[in-house]
């Protein structure tokens, strides 16, 4: 009989690594020369520098700024190297914060020589660093670089090509099995185009050699695909076209009328545009019409009322604008719109206005919502699977927390709750708030099928231990039965109060696409699927992880499937596992609190009532995340310590993660269930456990579930105050198991109600809590809780949070810089177990703002706290300096959103080893090897065949800079569109 593996992956979610968002503005590239005539035992030296400053202006005609520099190694290889260069004004100062070389500065003249680890490169190699500083009057970048006294010349570039698709269109529409001609316009401007490859997606179609540039793609399903063109030429350079999005219907007897959008937002004194078009050729020339048949009679076809479509046009889109009058009611209308034509099936689109009247004049910020939100709608900018799961990223090459961007997050669910919340309240319309739930409990939250043996698990035995370690190569981690276990007090009063042992809560990580082709259980084609990485401790980055179904049924992998890569034990048993990301499914109840008490004031509460009652049960569950892993008691420092007999075990805080699973084979007979020791700031939602204390529909069912979640409001508020530094920002954390084995803390770490503070929790590689996203994120839930209760001690963590944010904060225009990578020293001033009361402040505990971004959905969610903020405590200040935030945001518009360039030097972890132990073997789905020698690409060797590969295999290879993207992440945009609704509902 096989013995089950029962575990829990130690470090689950590597939340979010740093994002920086760089943006250029003196960029200088000096490229590779000859050398002067040198003696035969001396190095040939010759360099192509790259300098690039991010700058800011503090007033007064002075600022800052962060220089990062590229050296590329030209000539021969180098033992050793010093850069130089001379700056134009003395006013223009290195400050003592520096990275990857030794700084110095005399005078104008800057001086760079190598760490030890970087000194020597070979020819064609390259490093970067780079530095802070400050400058006065102005700040011109420097013209001219030495290395080794040699200086290094102007080289000729090469120019990248021209691309651009001329077939198929946007939004054309074909029927399957259809026959799609692709078609582009190449060109270089200083040699030759040598090929042009065709993508849908990732995926390679075909390619071309010569003009015309063309593929006949043939056979293709029905579906919604992203067509784009990738010219190389002959020096190797690469440029991608514009992806075009196409859909393929399913072949149908009769003639229909295709339209791009059923369901459209229009803004008060503004229009909005939808596509129509013929699903195949007519025999004679068809008039479509376009009328409202109910509704309001605000909402009007301004154009195209009437298109005439023939034999020849049919399958040209043509659009149809309809348009809101500005009237001076406080009421968002709706209407429907039949779209008809003689022989073909009405379509019905139906219209809501977006009033912009709440405050009595134009509101300028729901109309920038509006826009907004139906550009994440368009079919044609990607931000949507055909199921209608949101992916992480617009983009495919991603890697940063998910490792592809067309995998999605639970984080990404609960923002597209956030989204159509949000439009519920500027129009009235609550079906896509119903919907957006619906499509996360059939995509994300496992069902009854995907969690089949859950009626084996025995709350008296929760789970068996494995020990965690900060060091990859420990793992595979020993089953360990002899260490004690706590009871599960939540699994009865749950199944009493729901009738399942199900679990309702959203696992964490989809590979919505099916990329890798696990599928489900095994099946290798059912798509989205549910997947897994992170399992490893601390140290394991992204770059690290092994990605693995969350039903490992041994289809892929080795012979134990993947299991024998994280847990060691005697035989191993195929199951089902997944994990909880606490803080996604803490937002989905907060959203449904703000979904609630809009639709009330509506008089529309009804027609949420059930969705809301969802968002109360899976408060319910989320309660596991209150527990430590194996349900020991705080105050653990040793494996041996006292397991817990019920809340004795509960912190009262959200942990980085809760998980279930249990064994595929009914006949095997067992189930577990873990908690997590590790607990965030950022991580923290006081606002949702307000609501589920206080809030009648949104209270739990559970005997005891409403007040779980009031004493986790005092807890939580508790845990901010302990952690807030002198400064004002909010620290890393506090564990209960240390380096996630039981050790024994450092002497002299403080701890909260007997867990230790750590700067960093749960995870190293990056440090955790550097990232001001947390910040934001985290501080925004305070700011609701005191706008909407005017809870004193929120207030007080804001007063000096915001004056702190403040003070790092820089707006000018269209240009700004918030805070991106936090240092931290100190720790808290002592240690805190009081049930009543707050912490004393904490003198020696600080933050330092190492550097800056323009992270746009940082920026949307930190306008959040200033605007939530000030809108209760009347804080000008705050109020005008969100305004200026969204206001420069909205500058960054493009195509399918905001966005700013984000430079990605972290890609050259691409080729990092990924530590698998000696003797094991495998393969991926698609054939990639898994063993010793396995790393990041090889085991995902579909990247090679992105459309964005060739600039990130040119800065592999040493040939080319660190590739810059602008990315559209999906919770990025909702975040600023939120924001921007938000600020027009507060400061009308």
């Amino acid at each position: 009989m096989e013995t089950p593996v029962k575990y829990r992956p130690p470090s689950l979610l590597t939340r979010l690594s740093r994002r920086l968002a760089v943006a250029t503005t003196l960029v200088l590239v000096a490229g590779a020369t000859s050398a002067v005539a040198a003696l035969p035992a001396q190095a040939a030296v010759a360099c192509d520098v790259t300098y690039a400053a991010n700058q800011w202006t503090s007033g007064n005609n002075q600022g800052g700024f962060t220089a990062n520099i590229t050296l590329r190694n030209t000539g021969d290889p180098l033992t050793s190297w010093t850069l130089a260069f001379d700056y134009a004004t003395t006013g223009q100062k290195y400050t003592p914060t520096g990275w990857g070389a030794n700084w110095s500065q005399s005078g104008t003249r800057v001086t760079a020589t190598n760490m030890p680890w970087n000194g020597s490169m070979a020819t064609g190699a390259s490093t970067s660093i780079g530095f802070n500083g400050t400058w006065t009057g102005s700040n011109p970048a420097p013209t001219s670089f030495s290395v080794n006294g040699t200086t290094c010349g102007e080289e000729d570039e090469n120019a990248a090509p021209t691309v651009s698709l001329t077939s198929p269109t946007a939004g054309q529409t074909f029927t399957a099995p259809a026959t799609v001609a692709i078609a582009a316009n190449a060109a270089d401007s200083d040699g030759t185009v040598s090929k042009v490859d065709f993508y849908q997606g990732s995926t390679l179609l075909g390619t071309d050699t010569s003009a015309p540039y063309a593929y006949n793609w043939q056979n293709v399903a029905a579906g919604s695909y992203s067509i784009t063109a990738r010219a190389t030429d002959n020096g190797g350079a690469t440029t991608t076209s514009a992806p075009v999005g196409i859909t393929v219907s399913p072949q149908s007897t009769s003639p229909t009328l295709l339209v791009s959008q059923t369901s459209l937002s229009v803004p008060e004194a503004g229009d909005a545009s939808f596509e129509v078009r013929l699903s195949r050729a007519p025999s004679a020339n068809v008039t479509v019409s376009t009328a409202r048949t109910s509704g309001d009679t605000d909402l009007t076809v301004s154009s195209g009322a009437s298109r005439t479509f023939t034999p020849s046009n049919w399958n040209t889109a043509q659009t149809v604008t309809l348009a809101a009058a500005n009237d001076t009611d406080t009421t968002s209308g709706t209407a429907v719109f039949r779209v008809s034509a003689t022989g073909y099936p009405a379509v019905e689109v139906n219209a809501s206005e977006a009033d912009d009247d709440s405050g009595g004049g134009d509101n300028a910020y729901v109309e920038r919502f509006v826009e907004l939100y139906n550009e994440l709608h368009d079919p044609a900018n990607g931000y949507f699977s055909p199921e209608g799961v949101p992916y992480h990223s617009v983009e495919t090459f991603m890697v940063e927390a998910p490792d592809h961007g067309h995998e999605t997050t639970s984080e990404a669910y609960s923002y597209y709750l956030w989204l159509e919340a949000t439009y519920g309240q500027v129009t009235g319309d609550w079906t896509k708030f119903n919907n957006a739930w619906a499509s996360m409990e059939k995509y994300i939250i496992p069902a009854t099928a995907d969690q089949p043996t859950n009626s084996f698990y025995d709350a008296s035995k929760p789970a068996t231990y494995a020990a965690e370690s900060n060091t990859i190569s420990d793992y595979p981690s020993q089953i360990d039965s002899s260490v004690s276990v706590g009871r599960d007090p939540l699994a009865a009063e749950l199944q009493s109060a729901y009738g399942t042992r199900d679990i309702y809560g959203m696992h964490w990580l989809l590979d919505v696409d099916n990329t890798y082709g696990f599928g489900r259980c095994g099946d290798g084609t059912t798509k989205p699927a549910y997947i897994n990485t992170y399992q490893r401790g601390p140290e394991e980055s992204v770059f690290e992880t092994i990605p693995q179904p969350s039903c490992d049924t041994f289809a892929h992998g080795g012979t134990n499937g993947y299991l024998d890569l994280f847990i060691k034990d005697a035989s191993y048993a195929k199951q089902w596992k997944y994990t909880n990301a606490p803080d996604a499914d803490a937002r989905a109840v907060q959203v449904a609190y703000w979904a609630q008490t809009w639709a009330k004031a509506q008089g529309k509460e009804s027609q949420i009532s059930s969705t809301v009652a969802k968002a109360a049960k899976m408060g319910d569950y989320l309660r596991y995340s209150m527990y430590d892993k194996y349900f020991k008691r705080p105050n653990c420092t040793n494996p041996s310590c006292a397991a817990g007999t019920g809340k004795d075990a509960s912190t009262y805080l959200l942990s980085w993660y809760y998980a279930w699973g249990g064994a595929t084979d009914a006949s095997a007979g067992w189930a577990w269930r873990i908690g997590s020791s590790h607990n965030h700031s950022g991580y923290q939602n006081p606002f949702a456990a307000w609501a589920m204390a206080n809030v009648a529909e949104l209270k739990p069912k559970s005997a005891t579930g409403s007040a779980d979640w009031n004493t986790s409001l005092t807890r939580q508020l508790q845990f901010y105050t302990w952690l807030q530094s002198a400064e004002g920002a909010i620290a890393g954390g506090a564990t209960n198991s240390w380096e996630g084995h039981y050790a024994t803390p450092p002497s002299g770490l403080p701890k909260f109600h007997g867990m230790t503070y750590d700067w960093q929790p749960v995870y190293h590689d990056p440090p955790s809590n550097q990232w001001f996203g947390f910040q934001a994120w985290t501080m925004e839930r305070v700011a609701e809780l005191y706008n909407v209760t005017g809870n004193a001690d929120a207030k007080a963590l804001l007063d000096k949070w915001v004056a702190w944010a403040l003070d790092n904060t820089t707006v000018s225009g269209d240009s700004y810089q918030i805070p991106s990578t936090l240092r931290w020293t100190g720790q808290p001033v002592g240690s805190f177990s009081a049930t009543g009361g707050m912490p004393p402040p904490n003198p020696g505990l600080h933050v330092e703002v190492v550097d800056h971004t323009q992270d746009v959905g940082v920026a949307g969610s930190y306008a959040k706290v200033l605007m939530y903020y000030a809108a209760r405590a009347n804080h000008a200040e705050a109020r005008d300096t969100a305004k200026a935030l969204l206001d420069a945001v909205w500058e960054n518009r493009d195509a399918k959103g905001v966005s700013v360039p984000e430079t990605k030097a972290d890609y050259r972890r691409i080729d990092d080893p990924v530590y698998v132990p000696p003797g094991w073997s495998g393969e991926m789905p698609n054939g990639d090897p898994i063993n010793p020698d396995s790393t990041f690409l090889s085991i995902r060797s579909f990247y090679e065949d992105d459309p964005d590969w060739p600039k990130v295999e040119a800065f592999l290879d040493g040939t080319g800079p660190a590739p810059v993207f602008n990315y559209h992440r999906f919770w990025a945009q909702v975040d600023v569109a939120v924001a921007l609704a938000e600020f027009g509902r507060l400061f009308p």
